[in-house]
């Protein structure tokens, strides 16, 4: 077991209509946490002034927004406070009830140990709780996992949208605060982020609670703006991390091979439609013009993704960075 200092660990509660649970979350985080801060994202229900006159922990502190941020807005300030005040790790917990604060320190000693820069939970490891769990959701968090794997790069990860989550402070100085979706899709956006900082991140086992909380989350309101964040957010990856930062064969793969795979199915189906007109079979020697791209061009994809997935990162950046600014001090 790892030892932690409560001083350097703190957690942030996002607070917005969860007045039912959120002293109950509060009751439950235990001696490993020095400070606690619940920032109130204009909450209708008063919940910052709800805590501020129920809840005698002095470990408590009220951040109040005057304009409603999302949840990634809320985070964002917690992140900000917690550095300001020397936090070296920084938990993101609901305040809906369902995440089981007992579990902070899983999700803490992995950054201790120097394996991980960033920590999410992950509710589908235990296949008995995947039952506990409503079917939308299940549906809805296999389509986003594989959609995030994609867009942020980190293949070996599932469950993006947990925000049960745990960040190395070293790396949290490092993200842009201002560019990070404040809404819904915060904690996939904060896989492409880490990713462009090339941090380590892990899943930790957990299990959810669910009960009487109502969620804000409408899928037919966010399932388009989801769509096109992932697509822009690939596509930005690959640029930072094929040709920005670097040049190897698999920046050659992947347009080469969409190339030859959509010249292909021009090709062939173009000449498919002309031979259906004049009601002729197509020629074997123009199939075979149109395969050959298709199978070249699906074979370098395919070496590009197994080039990406490859290249998750492994080694911790905040350890990294540490080491430099303590060389720099010495200098």
């Amino acid at each position: 077991m790892i030892k932690i200092n409560p001083a350097k660990v703190c957690v942030v509660i996002p607070s917005y209509r969860v007045v039912n649970h959120i002293l109950g979350v509060i009751s439950e985080i235990g001696p490993e946490v020095g400070r606690i801060y619940v920032v109130d994202d204009k909450c209708p229900d008063g919940s910052g002034d709800y805590v501020e006159a129920n809840c005698k922990d002095p470990r408590v502190v009220i951040l109040r927004h005057d304009i409603n941020q999302g949840v990634g807005g809320a985070v964002m300030t917690g992140y900000r406070a917690a550095i300001e005040n020397g936090a070296d790790i920084i938990v993101k917990v609901d305040g809906d009830g369902q995440m089981d604060a007992s579990l902070i320190p899983s999700f803490i000693e992995p950054i201790l140990a120097g394996e991980a820069d960033y920590t999410k939970g992950n509710r589908f490891y235990d296949l008995e709780e995947i039952r506990a769990m409503p079917g939308l959701r299940l549906l809805g968090n296999a389509v986003l996992s594989f959609m995030t794997k994609a867009s942020s790069g980190y293949w070996d990860i599932f469950d993006p949208t947990n925000g049960y989550t745990a960040i190395q402070a070293d790396i949290a100085r490092y993200l842009p605060f201002k560019k990070i979706s404040s809404r819904y899709f915060f904690e996939t956006d904060m896989l492409f982020r880490l990713n462009t900082l090339r941090a380590v991140v892990i899943d930790i086992p957990m299990d959810a609670k669910y009960g009487d909380e109502i969620s804000n989350m409408k899928i037919s309101k966010i399932i388009g703006e989801f769509l096109f964040k992932h697509v822009r957010n690939f596509s930005k990856r690959i640029f930072y991390n094929y040709y920005l930062r670097d040049v190897s064969l698999a920046s050659i793969e992947l347009p080469l091979g969409v190339l030859l795979l959509g010249c292909g199915v021009f090709f062939g189906g173009w000449n498919w439609m002309l031979a259906s007109r004049e009601g002729i079979a197509t020629p074997a020697g123009t199939v075979m013009l149109s395969a050959i791209p298709i199978l070249v061009g699906l074979q370098l994809v395919l070496a590009f993704l197994a080039y990406d997935i490859a290249s998750v990162p492994r080694r911790p950046r905040h350890r990294r960075i540490r080491n430099l600014l303590n060389v720099q001090s010495k200098g």
